[in-house]
């Protein structure tokens, strides 16, 4: 059910559409090939029409250094097996390291302790010297070096060393837990790790060396552990086998001012990345270099439109693919705002300080961040200036109608509000926005360029007004290499291409709407089902956290009868604001708001009030999890949740055995 809202939220102007960089490169395919392209619609059409030219285009629109060959796609009609410029050499990080000039790189704000900022030549240099030690260390071609660092610059300087040498880089964030890590890097062998001695969080300084100990002894693939000082002035490293702290590891190399990029295929592999799923152990998703440059320069460049001297924020942790997403704001020519830390320090305005500060031209965060600020009552139009701020992107989960309206109403009336969607399965997005499109409230913008999505239902047809299944029907270049250790490609067949042949089915619950824009209605595996009508869990999050006594809340599918069950019901669990209880009064509210809004079969048999609501470390729900915990199942992967301990909220309730 979309809003039949009668006029967008935001209309780009007239001089915003002509200096937009899509508007640049559609007058140039037009040229380049001779094709008539008058607007946004035929762009997108010509794009999943005619792939190869598209995606020439756009390594041309990009400036991608390397050598393209002049073969662009080969068994294009195979989904898995399509390969991408099969006779291209380029390296990731040379396309990333363009400039050494003395504008701003990097600027790093962690929380409101730490502040410092890097040069264009002052970054280059410090690849030289990381790529120097890691040769040192026999770093090649295809060995892991894995980070297990906040997002700060030494991160960037590790990744883009690996990727130089064409090693493939692997991170986690400094809150997994010892077997969060072990999980993930236990699979990928890395030969080199970087970590940090702690972090910092809502104003508490967290130690991690004790874990890093635990986790370096169970990884024998390891060589040699590089210790970044970040909260600690003295370490002490005799309890992590094979440390050595950053300056020592690089102190040899400071003579080093050059780097010899390694020319690579196309498909050579750059980054693995974790399923943050709960059922198992994370799935190693490998993506290859060309594949995220090229996506990457297009989303950038030709969907969130940013120019070279932009500067590019993400709110994202390294165990995030946003973190990859925003590094590569590089290679269009943008200063990176890297953050760690929470995005409420500072009486909740930390991350609207820092868009004054550094004069951010793209805030991207998450819609529970931009949900958050509005039950706190934050209103940065009053508070902020904001002036250079020209876009605003939310991901994570779907972004709610009333958020739209917040952000226009107290954040900033003149901007492109992208809420986008993809994963870490594409390392980018299927759907996201576009600088010449208008903005309608609940929607996202558009279909990726390049991406032939579309929504079916169960019987493969496509849908409009409706929901379905999110399907992409053709290759693209960013389709994961495969799965780390999965040699027949078996569990990568399985993973998207088992529901419909030679398909990839991405398993969000979706709809395009008639204005040609999206709405996600949660996850497919997560649909609730009662009476066999499907229904997306996004649809009762919104009416129900409309309700201020409402903190957060989630839903799942319960099977009942449980002695014998054919059918389902839906079940909601809902976190106050601290001090309320649910009561009679209130859940007749949240049932009556749901009624009136959606439709009787979305009312919940049951609203239990719970303390915490489990969450992944990139702040997803876990419905799934909660589901098999009320279910008497088994969580396989609790590293993977940020707060393990909420789980105990949903298990044994008296309540839902009535």
């Amino acid at each position: 059910m979309t809003d039949n809202t009668v006029a967008p939220l935001w209309t780009p102007s007239a001089d915003r559409i002509a200096a937009a960089n899509v508007t640049a490169f559609r007058l140039a395919a037009e040229k380049r090939w001779g094709v008539s392209l008058p607007d946004y619609d035929a762009l997108y059409a010509w794009s999943v029409a005619a792939p190869e030219q598209f995606w020439v285009s756009v390594w041309e629109d990009g400036g991608v250094i390397g050598q393209r060959g002049e073969c662009v796609l080969v068994d294009g009609g195979k989904m898995p097996g399509a390969k991408w410029f099969p006779d291209a050499r380029l390296n990731f990080a040379q396309n990333l390291l363009r400039s050494r000039d003395a504008r701003d790189a990097l600027v790093f704000w962690g929380e409101d302790r730490v502040q410092n900022r890097m040069t264009h030549g002052e970054l280059y240099r410090a690849v030289a010297h990381f790529t120097a030690a890691l040769r040192e260390q026999g770093v090649q071609p295809g060995d892991r070096v894995a980070a297990y660092m906040p997002n700060m610059p030494e991160t960037v300087i590790a990744m883009l060393a690996a990727a130089s040498i064409g090693a493939i880089f692997t991170s986690a964030s400094p809150d997994f837990g010892v077997q969060g890590v072990l999980d993930r890097f236990g699979q990928t062998a890395p030969k080199v790790l970087v970590a940090c001695d702690g972090y910092s969080y809502g104003g508490k300084t967290i130690d991690v060396l004790g874990k890093l100990g635990d986790i370096v002894r169970q990884l024998p693939s390891l060589k040699r552990v590089v210790v970044v000082p970040y909260v600690h002035a003295e370490h002490e490293l005799k309890d992590v086998p094979h440390a050595v702290m950053w300056e020592r590891f690089i102190a040899p190399y400071h003579f080093v001012d050059d780097i010899a990029f390694e020319p690579l295929p196309f498909d050579h592999p750059l980054y693995i990345m974790y399923s943050s799923g709960t059922t198992g152990v994370p799935k190693c998703i490998v993506h290859c270099a060309g594949g995220a440059l090229l996506q990457h320069l297009k989303e950038h460049r030709l969907h969130a439109d940013v120019k070279p001297g932009d500067r590019l924020f993400y709110f994202t942790t390294c165990g995030w693919m946003m973190w990859n997403w925003l590094v590569s704001g590089l290679a269009a020519g943008a200063t990176l705002l890297l953050y760690d830390g929470s995005p409420f320090a500072s009486d909740n305005g930390i991350l609207f300080d820092y868009a004054d500060a550094e004069h951010m031209t793209h805030f991207g965060t998450s819609a529970k961040f931009i949900d958050a600020a509005a039950k706190f009552g934050l209103k940065p139009r009053a508070t902020h200036s904001l002036a250079s701020v020209r876009a605003m992107m939310s991901t994570g989960s779907p972004l709610v109608p009333e958020s739209f309206d917040y952000v226009y109403r107290d954040i900033k009336a003149d901007l492109q509000l992208s809420s986008i969607s993809g994963g870490t399965d594409i390392i980018s997005c299927f759907v996201l926005g576009s600088p010449v499109l208008p903005v309608w409230r609940g929607e996202i913008q558009s279909r990726g360029l390049g991406m032939a999505v579309d929504v079916w239902d169960d019987d493969g047809r496509p849908l409009r007004g409706d929901k379905g299944e999110l399907v992409c029907t053709k290759p693209f270049p960013v389709m994961p290499v495969g799965f780390w250790g999965d040699d027949d490609g078996a569990k990568y067949h399985a993973a998207y291409f088992d529901r419909f042949p030679n398909v990839w089915c991405h398993g969000d619950f979706c709809e395009i709407t008639g204005h040609g824009g999206l709405v996600i209605h949660g996850r497919s595996d997560a649909t609730l089902n009662p009476g066999g009508v499907r229904i997306g869990t996004a649809e009762i999050y919104r009416q129900v956290e409309k309700l201020p006594e409402v903190v957060e809340s989630l839903v799942i599918g319960q099977d009942w009868p449980p002695q014998n069950p054919n059918d389902v019901r839906v079940v909601l669990f809902v976190k106050l604001r601290e001090g309320l209880a649910l009561d009679d009064a209130l859940v007749a509210r949240i049932k009556q708001t749901i009624r009136d809004n959606t439709t009787p079969r979305h009312v919940p048999a049951k609203v239990l009030q719970v303390t915490d609501i489990p969450r992944t470390k990139s702040g997803k729900i876990v419905e799934l999890a909660v589901r098999n915990v009320v279910h008497g199942r088994p969580v396989k992967n609790q590293e993977a949740l940020a707060n393990p301990e909420a789980l105990a909220f949903f298990r044994d309730r008296p309540e839902l055995g009535e």
